[in-house]
């Protein structure tokens, strides 16, 4: 149960961060259902900003372009770059 003297850490980042998840998601399988590379069309798509690398199916095209594709380029560097665990 929550405590109503506690304050909560609400944070839009995160928020904005799972949504993009969420989207990247949806479109690399949208492009997998299509027999598409989704990282290549991807790529393509964050290099050029040119919507035709992403397909129409399940709406993934119109999904993608809600992202910011600086946001989402400074996302995957910081999520690359994160330190894994040795093993």
């Amino acid at each position: 149960m929550l405590d109503p003297n506690k304050t909560i850490k609400f944070s839009i980042k995160d928020e904005y961060d799972e949504e993009m998840h969420r989207t990247l998601l949806a479109v690399y399988n949208a492009l997998q259902e299509k027999g598409y590379n989704p990282i290549s069309q991807i790529v393509g798509y964050i290099l050029s900003e040119d919507p035709t690398y992403i397909t129409t199916h399940n709406n993934a095209r119109s999904l993608i372009r809600r992202l910011d594709r600086d946001e989402l380029l400074q996302t995957l560097v910081k999520e690359y770059l994160k330190e894994k665990p040795e093993g």
